[in-house]
């Protein structure tokens, strides 16, 4: 099953993070380029014609967010938008993290 097609699901404290291995064929399922920061996150950025599409976006993932039960950090700076992901209460990444991604490529 694709990551787009899948559902964030809670993980619970003391789940492990997932391993510099685990995170590869999941980051290639990705089609935009995220980067991997000290294999704890995922982050990517996105540009828009002017504020108000940005700030659109935003919102778009806020409800993505929201329904799936899982938030990005969000920074936002005029036109453009940075996205990073992580599960915080792993201090790391999980599938979640990579089937918010995708969804996010999907907006």
């Amino acid at each position: 099953m694709d990551l787009k097609s899948k559902k964030c699901v809670p993980c619970e404290i003391g789940t492990p993070p997932l391993t510099k291995e685990e995170i590869k064929p999941l980051l290639k399922q990705l089609k935009l380029s995220w980067e991997v920061i000290e294999n704890k996150k995922i982050k990517t950025g996105f540009k828009f014609k002017d504020f108000l599409e940005a700030m659109e976006f935003v919102n778009k993932i806020a409800k993505l967010a929201e329904k799936e039960g899982h938030h990005p950090d969000i920074y936002i700076s005029y036109n453009k938008v940075l996205i990073t992901l992580i599960t915080h209460n792993i201090r790391g990444l999980s599938e979640n993290d990579f089937i918010m991604a995708a969804k996010i490529e999907q907006l």
